[in-house]
């Protein structure tokens, strides 16, 4: 079907800005996804898209047949879940995104096994630490740790994963060992922060209640590897989940801080847009991480 390939191609050009990101995300050459562009403004003999410096943007007439040309796909793709759903064989793309750390700890293992059972399934995985627009970047499903703001998305939540404050051995030698949680300010904190963050803090859990904590340090980054990277090099107290750094706590090279009042756990769920809460493939994934993580974050 030509024409509704070039339909997927045009939204998902608008979408993202260029015909690169789009032809990539449909897993096409920029070439061909040129050609289908032109083929749809040479069928209606009009100007769907226009360049500018950085990226293309569409026209007064392409805006308007993007807003139906979307909900032409979209109702497409609700007619296949329909009769995936029948028929007990989901097919398609299903895009999921997840935080770094835990995507390629625990997600990325366990996408062949699932791609495995369903064949019919091409899945899209997109890792960041960054807040993503989930409507706007067509992503089915959004794996997520903590407590989305977002009315406009189905949360559900999966697990709560426990967190620690970590530091070397090393470094509370030189720099003393916390008895407070006000003495954290004394302390270089490595920080989790991206551009456009909020004021940062840490919220630990205290006899009174969640307490939260104002926190200093020399050094923040967006990808919290990065983050545990330089505790082990002994920079400074970072706070981790505590599945990422069990290893090192069990090994000693990381040793646990104010053990007593450690961090609030963080949900672990899945946000999904409604509209594809009926799609058998979105649904049989997320019950799936849901058993496979089971038991991981206690």
């Amino acid at each position: 079907m030509p024409y509704l390939e070039s339909l997927r191609v045009f939204v998902r050009v608008v979408e993202l800005g260029s015909i690169t990101s789009g032809g990539r995300d449909l897993r096409m050459s920029p070439a061909v996804a040129s050609n289908r562009i032109k083929e749809l403004e040479t069928r209606f003999g009009v100007r769907l898209l226009n360049r500018t410096t950085r990226k293309l943007v569409p026209t007064e007439v392409g805006r308007a047949f993007y807003e139906n040309a979307r909900r032409v796909i979209e109702t497409l793709n609700e007619a296949e879940a329909v009769v995936s759903g029948f028929s007990g064989s989901p097919h398609g793309a299903l895009r999921i995104t997840a935080p770094l750390g835990l995507g390629r700890r625990l997600i990325a293992p366990l996408v062949p096994k699932f791609c495995d059972e369903y064949p019919g399934v091409e899945l899209r995985l997109r890792l960041s630490d960054r807040n993503v627009d989930i409507i706007a970047d067509g992503i089915d499903l959004a794996l997520f740790l903590g407590e989305p703001q977002d009315s406009a998305l189905k949360w559900r939540r999966i697990a709560e994963c426990r967190r620690a404050l970590v530091a070397t051995p090393g470094y509370l030698a030189e720099h003393g060992h916390p008895k407070r949680l006000e003495d954290l300010s004394e302390h270089n904190c490595l920080l989790l922060r991206y551009p456009r963050s909020p004021e940062y803090y840490w919220v630990v859990d205290t006899p009174d209640g969640p307490q939260k904590l104002l926190v200093n340090g020399k050094y923040d980054a967006d990808d919290g590897d990065v983050l545990t990277d330089w505790a082990l090099d002994g920079r400074g107290i970072v706070n981790r989940p505590r599945y990422e750094v069990a290893e090192h706590l069990a090994s000693g090279k990381l040793v646990e801080v104010l053990p007593d009042t450690p961090p609030v756990p963080s949900q672990f769920g899945a946000l999904t847009p409604h509209r594809r809460l009926q799609d058998p493939k979105v649904r049989l994934f997320a019950e799936y991480i849901a058993r496979e993580v089971r038991g991981i974050f206690v």
